[in-house]
């Protein structure tokens, strides 16, 4: 071919795509302004200071973009697909990584119908490595932005264009797997899967990534997601977003690498685990029928974790990694508190106000009921928050968190469970918020995990730390306290336990399960939700489980029958 004179119009042919004509222009000089339809170079009339567009690309602009990045992409143009996005250096890395790290061939790109200014679209591309290879199709979508400095239209770029499952600093890769596979079992020796366990997806990801080396295996040949490394300073996910110092850090623990596709198999290595198969498959069954339920069952005698799942099981796993208020579940820690201080008696009268002010806040109860000469016993049992608030003056800003650390085992940051977990957060607070934080709101953090904990050191009186895979497996350490419970203290808060499930708030969901049982109910305000959070713990024989469920208003009614229903059957 001969040189293009200057000044010479680059040559366009279309390309079919996706059942719509794209133009493809050659050379590497065509500018964004080209294929965005910004309308070219030029000044406002008269000469003047070219007017910056503004407001939400049209309809054709958002096809012209949208059009052109695909098509860019589609052809290999590294250069011109990342020029047309509003961040060019991390659109060509991402591009360029598809191509060369992921060993990804060229995509088919097929749009969707538009809606706005978004457009989804599927890729179909094929994957080689390890002498195989392998077709990969998955949905994505794009949204196209127009740029608020110059008003040029744009992708607006994520790492999510490329792969719906890609956030920042994640990568595609294909190659020998970093860790050997696994094969789970339950604690009877039967394979535990994602197909047959949907909430262990995350969990058998987590495992492998902890055990694989461990566990006798050879690596296959995959794609996967290389997840970036935790921000130290980040304090976690949504749900973990008010979590402080290091208990905040331990909830935004690294996140699984994920395969995505396996080109060759590996050998995989045995792992055994706690699980029961019966009562994860009825935690599964259960969570499933709730939007945003998460629970957690285990052995109160050994810390022996039976199952965990979560109303979304690809989802993050609030059951063991969730950083949220505990609500009046927290009560059994504070109760503790009280009675080992001797500031309560279970038997003995204690003050139920409708409204107690303690730093400058005032605090009520649950449509504003009193108890007049009651019990601790009854103030308990019916979640009276008046009965906590009304002894704050009288305990030290570190009390609670000294209590919550060295007998219940929160807040330490030394669980090792065999995966991720977050282990609860009691900071010290002052004021209006110490006072909170006996009613599990103010900065108190805490799981189904962790309740489920709680739970069983109240029946036992001693702090056994929850785990997923025996500590001989790989020689670690399980998390101790200092102490365990004061023994009257114990025997007081399991009878306030056992009362509430027999005649107060739990007793409607622990009906009919025999005599050796206790429960709390709980629930607790988020800022900007209709509904309250439901939370409920409690024992049966040696079985406790603790549950949330998100925006599910009173734990009672929302979580109560869930554990209730997994106390039954196991």
């Amino acid at each position: 071919m001969g040189k293009r004179r200057r000044g010479e119009r680059p040559s366009a042919r279309p390309v079919l795509l996706g059942g719509t004509i794209a133009v493809v222009v050659a050379g590497a000089g065509l500018t964004a302004w080209a294929l965005s339809g910004d309308g070219g170079p030029g000044g406002a009339a008269g000469g003047g200071k070219p007017e910056i567009p503004k407001g939400p690309p049209s309809a054709v602009e958002v096809s012209r973009t949208a059009e052109g990045f695909l098509t860019a992409w589609r052809g290999g143009d590294v250069e011109a697909a990342a020029a047309l996005t509003d961040d060019a250096a991390a659109a060509r890395a991402a591009l360029t990584g598809f191509r060369k790290d992921a060993k990804a061939g060229a995509p088919v790109l097929t749009p969707g119908t538009k809606a706005g200014t978004t457009l989804p679209f599927t890729v179909r591309t094929t994957v080689t490595g390890g002498g195989n290879s392998q077709p990969l199709s998955y949905g994505s979508e794009l949204t196209v932005v127009r740029r608020a400095s110059d008003g040029k239209v744009l992708v607006g770029w994520k790492p999510s264009v490329v792969h719906p499952e890609l956030k920042a600093g994640d990568r595609l890769v294909t190659g020998d797997a970093g860790t050997p596979p696994i094969k789970a079992l339950d604690r009877s020796g039967g394979e535990l899967t994602a197909k047959k366990y949907p909430s262990l997806v995350g969990v058998l990801d987590a495992l492998r990534e902890r055990y694989g080396d461990k566990a006798g295996g050879k690596p296959g040949v995959e794609l996967r997601i290389v997840r970036a490394a935790p921000d130290k300073d980040a304090k976690g996910p949504k749900d973990a977003a008010d979590a402080t110092g290091t208990a905040g850090r331990k909830a935004a623990e690294k996140v699984p690498d994920k395969t995505l596709l396996t080109l060759a198999e590996g050998t995989p290595g045995t792992v055994r685990t706690t699980i029961d198969a019966g009562a994860q498959s009825a935690a599964e069954k259960e969570t499933a029928k709730r939007k945003q339920a998460s629970v957690v069952l285990l052995k109160p005698s050994s810390g022996e974790i039976l199952a965990v799942a979560n109303s979304r099981p690809e989802g993050f796993n609030t059951a063991f990694q969730g950083s949220l208020a505990p609500g009046s579940t927290m009560k059994i820690v504070s109760a503790a508190l009280l009675l080992e201080k001797d500031l309560a008696k279970s038997d003995k009268k204690h003050p139920c106000p409708k409204y107690s002010s303690y730093g400058g806040w005032k605090f009520q109860n649950l449509e504003k009921f009193q108890i007049k000469n009651g019990t601790f016993r009854a103030s308990f049992a019916s979640s009276c928050n008046t009965a906590f608030i009304t002894q704050s003056k009288k305990l030290k800003d570190d009390d609670l968190t000294k209590l919550a650390q060295d007998v219940f085992g929160l807040g330490r940051d030394n669980w090792s469970i065999g995966v991720p977990s977050f282990d609860g957060s009691v900071p010290v607070q002052q004021d209006a918020s110490k006072a909170a934080s006996l009613i599990g709101q103010g900065g108190v953090r805490a799981n189904p995990l962790n309740m489920a904990s709680v739970a069983a050191t109240a029946k036992t009186g001693t702090f056994k730390q929850p785990y997923l895979v025996a500590p001989d497996v790989d020689d670690r350490t399980l998390a101790r306290t200092p102490r365990a419970m004061d023994g009257d203290a114990q025997r007081q808060l399991r009878d306030l336990l056992q009362y509430t499930a027999t005649s107060g708030s739990a007793a409607e969901a622990m009906a009919g399960l025999g005599a050796d049982i206790g429960a709390k109910t709980g629930s607790a305000e988020v800022d900007g939700q209709k509904k309250p959070n439901g939370w409920f713990t409690a024992w049966r024989g040696d079985v406790a489980a603790a549950a949330v469920v998100q925006e599910g208003g009173r734990g009672g009614k929302s979580a109560g029958p869930l554990v209730a229903k997994l106390l039954k059957s196991s």
